[in-house]
């Protein structure tokens, strides 16, 4: 017997705004149901599980546990620099002069997530 993972849930304020950035994020649709004010809202990826956003009361306290990392199919570095234009904020910078490294960013509500290298820009780094 195993368990698949049906969605990753995300606590918020306001799922529908929230679920706004991650479709532009991702470039996927959120659900046909969702509008403004509901309280639930989901991004359906092309692949693997939803993201799910539920409202809940109380706000963001600390470090997240478990966080999204994101590959882009580009170039990390505009791809940080467009995600920064959607409404995200850079938490910790962790690239290195060399390339490898990551972004940590933080969503509208505070929610922390990376930005890894590209395969390109792994392929241009790694030999």
């Amino acid at each position: 017997m195993i368990s698949v993972v049906q969605n990753v849930a995300i606590d918020c304020a306001d799922p529908y705004e929230l679920a706004r950035f991650w479709s532009e994020v991702t470039g996927c649709p959120l659900h046909p149901d969702d509008v403004p004010g509901v309280t639930e809202a989901q991004v359906q990826l092309t692949e693997g599980p939803a993201l799910y956003f539920n409202q809940v009361p109380e706000a963001k306290a600390g470090k997240n546990r478990i966080h999204l990392c994101l590959r882009p199919d580009t170039s990390r570095e505009p791809e940080v620099e467009r995600l920064l234009a959607l409404g995200a904020a850079l938490v910790s910078d962790r690239r290195n002069e060399d390339g490898s490294g990551w972004a940590v960013l933080a969503d509208p509500e505070g929610n922390e997530f990376c930005v890894l290298r590209s395969a390109s820009d792994r392929a241009a780094t790694d030999g």
